[in-house]
């Protein structure tokens, strides 16, 4: 056998061990996607915040506005019962001034109403979460929200054997238990992380820990899609490698914490922009009025 077929006989054998190079640019492409969703959602929570905390400060205001005109309100009606007859100027006056509150009232209530919305829909989901996921060990199951996000993080020990990509026999139990949750809130997207320690790894088909954290979060898309029912047009897969630890990487311990996989459900930010504008809205339309 001659020397240019033994080099393409070595390099068929070394391709077909891994990962195609399509598939391999189709993970990337994936995982930048991904970022790119992140990001965006990112700015979309920030400039909610923003408006959340203007709204907040508004309805401060209008609260000691209200203090106010309460004292005014009250000094008017001391008057009254020292004087045997009001002038038709204070009654006109008091009349206004008992208006004003009423509708400074009306205001702080719809917006409040909105913060109140925003909050209560991501405390019913971390509720239902913690019902259907209460029985597990919380050392391997965290829940918790940032900016209005909902955050499930698992720890690999309980979802892949070491250095593996393949879901192991008690994990499905869990991302059953996960996908009641999603299925019950279809209108919310889905993003599956996965994340590695910094510890090196390379083998068949793994060339790195970007490899490791992206074919573990695939591995379990493909369980919450193929087998378990969530709609797959919801799901971002991606992967972090070893660039957003919880700790430092210097324990086994501390190597463990990072070595997980997150789950993060992300509302649609359009709901909270919709009830916040109206809040802001019919204040406006309020104080025009006045």
């Amino acid at each position: 056998m001659n020397k240019p077929l033994l080099l393409l006989l070595a390099v068929s054998l070394t391709l077909g061990s891994c990962v195609s190079k399509k598939k391999y640019t189709a993970i990337q492409l994936s995982n930048e996607t991904l970022h790119g969703k992140l990001d965006e959602a990112n700015r979309a929570l920030d400039a909610c915040n923003s408006k959340t905390a203007t709204l907040q400060t508004s309805n401060d205001h209008l609260k000691d506005q209200v203090a106010e005109m309460s004292v005014t309100n009250q000094a008017l009606l001391n008057n009254v019962g020292n004087m045997a007859t009001l002038s038709a100027k204070e009654a006109s006056n008091l009349e206004k001034s008992l208006e004003s509150i009423k509708e400074k009232d009306l205001q702080i209530r719809n917006m409040s109403d909105a913060l109140t919305k925003k909050d209560s829909v991501t405390l019913a989901l971390v509720i239902s979460l913690k019902s259907s996921l209460g029985n597990l060990n919380d050392t391997d199951v965290t829940i918790n929200v940032e900016k209005s996000v909902v955050f499930i993080s698992l720890s690999d020990k309980m979802l892949f054997p070491s250095g593996s990509t393949t879901i192991g026999p008690n994990a499905k139990n869990v991302l059953s238990k996960v996908a009641t949750v999603l299925n019950d809130k279809p209108q919310m997207d889905v993003l599956v992380e996965g994340h590695t320690d910094n510890v090196p790894i390379s083998k068949d088909c793994i060339k790195d820990n970007w490899d490791l954290s992206v074919m573990r979060a695939t591995a379990i898309t493909r369980v919450l899609t193929n087998d378990l029912g969530v709609d797959p047009a919801r799901i971002t897969a991606g992967g972090r490698g070893q660039y957003v630890p919880l700790v430092a990487n210097d324990t086994p311990a501390d190597r463990a914490k990072n070595r997980r996989t997150r789950i993060v459900i992300l509302p649609k930010m359009d709901q909270f922009y919709n009830m916040i504008e109206d809040g802001l809205k019919k204040a406006t339309e309020l104080e025009g009025g006045n």
